[in-house]
């Protein structure tokens, strides 16, 4: 007899066979100490197609909208169903007296193995892994206090709440809105709404008209001043009058009428969590959100450097204290000095560090106490991982302390301010001492004032106007746009309900880098550099779309009301009839929609690049043929209702390569291919991978 343990990755089970003992091979599973290990490679199990729900769905038409089925059913995916089969036997075998539920730590992570569960048919006991860390000792702490798989049940109902929704609404409003305008449109739950924010920037960008206006900048030798009006306005309407106010004061004697010194304090930042690491790696290391979530997860997963990163925790539990300092105690290298700096300032029981109270699921990211200074990492995984590891030790240091200073010259009779500030204590920012002085250097207001006191003779020795130009407001990049998703009900106008709404947000940390870059495959949004920028197609999806599905107000409810259904709170009834009403109200919407003139001729790609047809008929339908495009293959049938597709990238999560027309095309001719990574295969418009086990 043994015990089942299903992981979510081959990667992770081949680590938690490792501290179980668990080293024979069998297919698709690895064997020994009492258990065996297997793997899901990620998604086994999905909900069905329309179509394979009720043949009448296969065409598109507005009449049979909106599709609401009594019951969502679920499938196995054709192209990882070899490796379903072999989890449905270990499963279901006579052997097996229990199973441990080993998949990733969260709300997705709960449904790839409830679906595997179900549809497998098992009724076996089930106990539930929950680890925040991939080292052999946490993966052996989780193992000596699993807990019944029926305490995340809220968890799960959550999960499945999410994907059911998300379902109704995709298929309905995507058709819908598909067949009003002829044009292949995806509307989502999610991705809609974060679209309506980036189309929002670029009108407001574009309906943007500069002014002109002027400035005054006066030297005194030892500092700057910039001109103030006698109500405290910097702009001056012409350079009449600037050019004016220079030449008057150039050469002059003036004196200090106001030196101001305010101390300040800036305690030092929270833990890391995802989103808020998504968005300072994209500020500093110019990283996508979904590069940094990848690399953090190979930091946690292949390197085990770092703690669980699909968190949006920023607190430590109490009982984490010693964990803290033996991390801390690792740092080797560069990052040597701030880990005893910050053990020498002592790792207090703070709550802006450890707060049980203000843990979800996990804890905030953290790294794990293994060394890294001798690991082959890449550059961009220590960068990231040193960023990580900074945080720690930052939370630990005193507070940044200093003098603001307020100084204002007068000459003659035109007033002048100078704004610095005086350190008196560099506390954690110590921690971040090259990245302050590029920003002190990049900041003109920031300036070392000398001692200056009131009535101080101050002489101008020159002074120049300046034409500057009012700016337009920036276009989002993945820092600030992850921002507006984490806290989307600010984007509320109505006072009292934007109050209420307060705590919303767009997705979870563990998909808004996936929702940012959904909206790029499809083609509502464009990298512009570092900026995200609302293509034309974006921008008249928004104009077609109703605000129900738009809002940023409707999803924050949902996702609120996601997040009370996993813990355990009432409401999945009350979700289920909102989202069916919502699937109902947007294809009734979709009928008499507004004209918008949506490009019939719109492809992917950059500079309008043709279509490339590669001469294989359609699997699905036998009428159409496989075309490539930038990010995959599909039919040329597509705006009949055909639904084959496969994306370029379909094999790269699962550990295998990035599809090419050659290499689909071997496929469709020899069914399987084998490689050094693994063996593809494919079946009727069906793609898959089988990882190699090194």
């Amino acid at each position: 007899m043994h015990t089942l343990v299903v992981a979510e990755k081959p990667s992770v089970a081949r680590d938690i066979a490792r501290v179980l003992g668990a080293k024979d091979r069998g297919e698709g599973c690895l064997i020994g100490g009492g258990y065996v290990v297997t793997w899901a490679i990620g998604h086994l199990v999905t909900l069905k197609e329309p179509q394979e729900l009720d043949e009448r769905y296969a065409k598109w038409r507005a009449q049979d909208l909106p599709i609401l089925p009594q019951k969502m059913e679920t499938k196995v995916i054709r192209k990882t169903s070899a490796q379903f089969k072999v989890i449905k036997a270990l499963m279901n075998a006579k052997e097996t007296e229990g199973i441990v539920c080993a998949t990733d730590s969260g709300r997705e992570g709960e449904l790839i193995f409830r679906y595997i569960y179900e549809q497998a048919g098992c009724q076996k006991p089930v106990m539930r892994l929950w680890i925040s860390s991939m080292t052999d000792e946490a993966i052996r702490q989780g193992f000596d206090s699993l807990r019944p798989s029926g305490d995340y049940d809220a968890l799960y109902a959550s999960a499945r709440c999410r994907a059911d929704a998300d379902w109704i609404i995709g298929m309905n409003a995507t058709r819908a809105y598909t067949l009003r305008y002829g044009v292949l449109l995806s509307v989502g739950r999610v991705q809609t709404p974060t679209l309506s924010m980036l189309v929002k920037r670029r009108k407001e960008i574009d309906a943007f008209v500069p002014q002109t206006y002027y400035t005054v900048r006066a030297d005194f030798g030892a500092y700057q001043g910039t001109y103030i009006s006698p109500t405290g306005e910097k702009r001056i309407d012409s350079r009449e009058q600037a050019e004016a106010i220079a030449q008057r004061v150039s050469g002059q004697t003036g004196s200090v009428t106001q030196a101001v010194r305010e101390k300040k304090t800036e305690r030092p930042p929270l833990l890391y969590d995802l989103t808020t690491l998504q968005r300072e790696a994209n500020a500093q290391l110019g990283f996508t959100a979904k590069k940094t979530l990848a690399t953090a997860q190979k930091l946690y997963e292949q390197h085990k450097l770092i703690t669980y990163p699909r968190t949006d925790s920023r607190y430590l539990s109490h009982d984490m204290a010693g964990k803290v300092e033996r991390a801390l105690a690792s740092y080797g290298g560069a990052l040597e000095e701030v880990g005893q700096g910050a053990l020498g300032y002592g790792v207090r029981l703070t709550p802006r560090v450890f707060d049980d109270a203000k843990l979800t699921d996990h804890h905030a990211i953290i790294p794990t106490g293994k060394r890294a200074e001798n690991m082959n990492l890449t550059a961009d995984e220590r960068k990231l991982y040193e960023m990580v590891a900074r945080r720690l030790a930052a939370v630990f240091y005193p507070n940044h302390e200093y003098d603001a200073l307020r100084v204002v010259t007068r000459v003659g009779g035109d007033d002048f301010v100078s704004t610095g500030k005086s350190v008196t204590q560099e506390g954690w920012k110590a921690v971040y001492r090259q990245q302050a002085e590029k920003k002190r250097k990049a900041s003109e207001d920031e300036q070392e004032l000398p001692p200056l006191a009131v009535g101080d003779a101050q002489t101008c020795k020159a002074a120049r106007a300046r034409e500057e130009q009012t700016k337009p407001p920036k276009e989002h990049n993945d820092a600030s746009l992850l921002r507006e998703m984490e806290h989307a009900g600010r984007q509320i106008e109505d006072e009292a309900l934007r109050e209420q709404m307060k705590d919303c947000a767009l997705g979870t940390p563990a998909t808004r880098a996936a929702i940012i870059e959904r909206l790029i495959e499809v083609g509502y949004v464009k990298r512009s550099g570092k900026n995200l920028v609302a293509t034309p197609k974006g921008v008249h999806l928004i104009e077609a779309v109703p605000p129900e599905i738009a809002s940023p107000e409707t999803t924050g409810r949902w996702e609120r009301a996601l997040s009370q259904i996993a813990r355990g709170q009432d409401g999945e009834a009350r979700f289920r009839e909102g989202i069916a009403r919502l699937a109902a109200f947007l294809t009734q919407h979709a009928g008499t929609a507004p004209d918008v003139p949506f490009d019939k001729e719109e492809r992917r790609g950059r500079g309008g690049r043709k279509i490339k047809d590669l001469g294989i008929a359609c699997p699905v339908c036998g009428q159409g043929r496989i075309a490539e495009n930038t990010k995959g293959f599909y039919c040329t049938r597509y705006r009949e209702g055909c639904r084959f597709t496969i994306w370029k990238d379909a094999l790269v999560r699962v550990g295998g390569p990035e599809l090419s027309a050659k290499l689909l095309r071997l496929c469709v001719e020899k069914k399987d291919v084998r490689g050094s990574t693994g063996v593809i295969h494919y079946d009727n418009g069906r793609i898959g991978f089988t990882p190699a086990l090194h």
